[in-house]
């Protein structure tokens, strides 16, 4: 259960996109940019809000992969594994990542809450292959040892 906080958050959002039921994904991408997850509560609570049935919500939410009703580190790490970068090797980013962070394909965030590590199909830079980003922030030519020293240079923030 939510604190009474996150309501009061999600009040102020909805109070600057406007409560009609076009402004449901740019209230739900900024409850997301907020808590780095949707919390599915403050689904039920913007579509209550909104005049729209849950499962109209949860329809706009599940058809954009962008939006996640599991929580998420403090910084989320996207691995390119498109084919530009898989040939120039992101695998093995990959893989390193998820040893030097205790993650497997099954476990995706830190038991910290730190760090979430997600492979994705493309992040539009082919020509700086292998990618990666760290919250939007792209970091190009990755390699392994480069990728372990992000981390170790992350965890001093």
């Amino acid at each position: 259960m939510l604190d009474q906080s996150y309501y009061d958050k999600t009040d102020e959002i909805i109070a600057e996109h406007g409560s009609d039921q076009a402004s449901l994904i740019p209230i739900i991408q900024d409850i997301q940019t907020e808590y780095r997850y949707l919390p599915p509560e403050l689904l039920n609570y913007v579509a209550g809000k909104l005049g729209i049935t849950e499962a109209k919500a949860y329809s706009v939410a599940t058809f954009y992969e962008n939006f996640s009703f599991e929580p998420k580190g403090r910084f989320v790490i996207k691995v390119c594994d498109g084919t530009a970068c898989h040939v120039r090797k992101s695998i093995p980013i990959l893989e390193r990542l998820r040893s030097e962070l205790g993650l497997s394909p099954e476990k995706a965030t830190t038991d910290d809450m730190l760090f979430t590590l997600e492979t994705v199909s493309c992040l539009g830079a082919c020509g700086l292959a292998p990618v990666m980003t760290v919250n939007d922030k792209v970091y190009p030519a990755m390699t392994p040892d480069a990728a372990a020293d992000l981390i170790r240079e992350l965890r001093g923030v």
